[in-house]
């Protein structure tokens, strides 16, 4: 239909459009009054509403002179987007989402686990997807698994593209198909964080077991992160190369959290914005900064206001770098000369901007392969943030600290690696020829057994306990040396139980409370919190509590203000450098490797330092076939003040643990206290080994975000160390004056022959 010479159907697209640009520049600014958008708004909806009553030249200039303006203000915005602009780029409705890139960027898919609100958790989208490349004419078509976030086009059963539980349980199952089948993963990451619900498989727990997964799965992984919100995008996020849009945000925490938590912001009261935009910023979240901090390995070009659902030829653009992206996982793999030839036709291809491939790369890898391409994400998740570790330098020579771990690797290898086996074997044919009696063979065999138990004596075995109908026979209690008591045991008054009126607990007096009580009430069994010192002196045999790496530091990495004050006052009161303490030590002279976050410095949070500390400790435990315990007195989460050099502690940590664990260490974690978020959701959660002491709290966020993030309010023992048994993500619940006892049995009767005491 025309008028006046005017296409009109063309001019109301072109006018709808122009709405649009509008409302997404409202979006971005969180401002209608900002360069009079609302009123701009209301100009544009009103010559929509007299497009007919107007001449063609009338309507004609009006329409332009709103696309003038409208595009003289997205220049303006263009031209320095804040860090808290482009957050709000990535939460426009106009952004978009997984749908679009499985529409525009695949040339076929078939979505698993059900469909739209009949899908198990919508926000958590699978899809097996074909796509293709173009070379010399001819096309070549690959097999690959997507799994990703979907926000949804307002459809509220999305949940916003907050992953529930069973939504990332979805994620694995279809990551263990996709590694059956030999074929690569493309993760796409579109979520604020996970739903803070501890309902099973549990928000924590369930991340734990994906990153756990993730960190060992013998196919390449691409992931894309467009809106990468802490442990939610972490729960899909290990991947070989991780790629991010130029208008994206990868983060710890929301800014309005960071923001609600450095400026002590009650509940229910408002965040400044300003406070907000200098959080966005000091949280260095963008796809620049996340590059530079070594977090992602590329950014992807969008538009300069970032990229919309009709934003074709970003999705060929993305198209061409997910399909050169696990080319690169898969070469890297393969010799160096055949990835040189590759990369030296990709250079080529840059330089002219070309979209199109010249070579075909074929995606299925040998076990030769797969070794390597685990070898390399082993590198890579290990390297990430040891640049910002704080560690004094050697006084030693030059590459001694090399040469020592080196010589220590062999020989913890020879004895406990090749020589225990062959041991074993030996062992296993003596008992064989002396049940046949042979005397003769003996009197040869004994002698050169003597000799080798000389060179390599074999450790001291454990004393077992003893039992009786089940009853231990021997107290383990009955030590050599006087118990540490607690200063809190010098105030002479009394406390009242938080359970006397329910269990009619008497008044507890405090010297016998944290004395001989050791904090724990007589009638119901509450258990006081105990400084961490407590356990240090109780738990472990006397004097074989050895620290190592003390001397890592935490630091500031991002220059967040007002932090390093805050670190330094830590530091100072409590003599230490970070929240982790590592040590060598000792249960009934069984040696163990101990790792420790403890309450008193920054809340037990997880940095750059604590899971540099946090690696070591696991690889000196593989290397000296030790087992590992992690007895967290306290942990706070991730600390935000570092940005996604914290968060990415979580993959890191957890793929020192896997490697450990699949050595054949026994890792045995202990909770106590309270203990959320990251930690929990990582390198803790993922243990088959883990127990809470009694009256502690173990979740995924607390009470207040989950009553922010889901508007509901939770039972005040929601997080009880009871409910976490009953729901089935710890095994078991210790009594403080059992914690000893109980850990020494676990270490007679749990871990496999690889262990140096087996």
């Amino acid at each position: 239909m025309s008028a006046n010479g005017i296409d009109m159907e063309d001019v109301s697209k072109l006018l709808n459009a122009l709405i649009d640009r509008i409302n997404y520049l409202i979006d971005i600014k969180k401002d209608p009054e900002w360069a009079d958008l609302d009123e701009l708004l209301e100009r544009a909806i009103a010559l929509r509403n007299v497009q007919f009553e107007l001449s063609g030249t009338e309507y004609r200039n009006r329409l332009e002179r709103i696309e003038d303006r409208v595009s003289f203000l997205e220049d303006r915005v263009a031209e320095k987007l804040t860090p808290a602009e482009i957050v709000n780029i990535v939460r426009s409705p106009q952004r978009f989402t997984l749908q679009d890139i499985l529409d525009n960027v695949y040339d076929s898919y078939t979505e698993l686990g059900g469909d739209g609100e009949r899908n198990v958790d919508p926000a958590i989208v699978v899809a097996r997807a074909t796509i293709s490349r173009r070379v010399k004419n001819k096309i070549y078509s690959h097999q690959v698994m997507v799994i990703g976030h979907e926000k949804g086009r307002g459809e509220e059963f999305r949940n916003g593209g907050s992953a529930k539980p069973w939504g990332n349980a979805k994620a694995l199952q279809y990551m263990k198909v996709a590694e059956n089948e030999g074929i690569p993963i493309h993760f796409f990451i579109f979520t604020p964080g996970s739903f803070p619900i501890e309902d099973y498989p549990g928000a924590a727990q369930q991340i734990a077991r994906n990153i756990y997964a993730m960190a060992r799965l013998r196919v390449p992984m691409v992931s894309f992160i467009s809106e990468g919100g802490s442990g939610g995008a972490e729960a899909i996020g290990l991947s070989d190369m991780r790629l991010m849009g130029s208008r994206g945000y990868y983060s710890v925490i929301s800014p309005e959290g960071a923001a609600a938590i450095e400026g002590k912001i009650r509940e229910g009261e408002r965040v400044p914005k300003e406070l907000i935009e200098k959080c966005a910023e000091q949280l260095h979240m963008t796809a620049e900064d996340n590059l530079k901090l070594g977090t992602i390995d590329k950014v992807i070009d969008e538009p300069r206001l970032g990229a919309r659902r009709d934003d074709f030829a970003f999705f060929r653009r993305l198209r061409y770098e997910m399909i050169k992206a696990t080319d690169e996982v898969v070469l890297s793999t393969k010799s160096f000369k055949t990835f040189r030839a590759y990369a030296l036709r990709r250079k080529k291809a840059e330089e002219s901007e070309s979209t199109t491939f010249d070579v075909v790369v074929n995606w299925s890898l040998t076990d030769a392969e797969t070794k390597r391409l685990l070898a390399q994400r082993s590198r890579k998740y290990r390297d990430m943030g040891t640049s910002f570790v704080i560690e004094p330098e050697e006084s030693s020579l030059p590459g001694l600290k090399d040469v020592k771990e080196g010589l220590k690797n062999c020989y913890y290898e020879a004895r406990y690696g090749l020589l225990k086996t062959h041991r074993r074997n030996f062992q296993k044919v003596l008992a064989e020829v002396s049940g046949e009696g042979s005397v003769i063979i003996r009197t040869v065999t004994e002698p050169v057994k003597a000799a080798y138990d000389f060179v390599f004596p074999e450790p001291e075995r454990p004393q077992r306990l003893h039992r009786a109908n089940g009853v231990d026979t021997q107290s383990i209690f009955l030590e050599e040396w006087e118990q540490y008591v607690s200063p809190l045991a010098n105030e002479d008054r009394t406390v009242t139980c938080p359970n006397a009126e329910k269990y009619g607990c008497q008044d507890l007096w405090v010297p016998d409370l944290y004395g001989e009580s050791c904090g724990v009430c007589p009638t119901c069994g509450h258990h006081f919190p105990l400084e961490y010192q407590w356990y240090l002196k109780n738990l472990f045999d006397k004097d074989s509590f050895q620290e190592f790496n003390e001397h890592i530091s935490s630091g500031n990495p991002l220059n967040f203000e007002g932090f390093g004050p805050r670190l330094k006052r830590d530091m100072q009161r409590t003599g230490r450098h970070s929240a982790m303490i590592t040590a060598d030590a000792k249960i009934r002279g069984i040696k163990v490797v101990v790792a420790m976050l403890y309450s008193n410095f920054r809340s037990g949070t997880v940095g750059t330092a604590e899971g540099e500390k946090f690696v070591r400790a696991c690889d000196r435990a593989r290397i000296t076939r030790r087992p590992l315990l992690a007895y967290i007195h306290t942990t706070g989460g991730i600390r935000i003040q570092e940005g996604t050099l914290g968060v990415v502690q979580m993959p890191k940590c957890t793929l020192a643990v896997r490697e450990y664990i699949d050595s054949g260490g026994l890792y045995i974690v202990v909770y106590d206290n309270n203990s959320y978020a990251g930690p929990v959701a990582s390198f803790l959660g993922c243990s088959p080994y883990q127990f809470a002491i009694r009256s502690s709290r173990i979740g995924f966020a607390g009470p207040r975000v989950i009553r922010e993030t889901t508007g509901e309010d939770v039972p005040p023992d929601y997080h009880a160390a009871r409910n976490a048994l009953s729901r089935g993500h710890i095994q078991g619940i210790w009594d403080r004056k059992d914690f000893r006892k109980n850990l020494y049995d676990a270490l007679l009767h749990m871990g496999s022959p690889s262990l140096y005491y087996r």
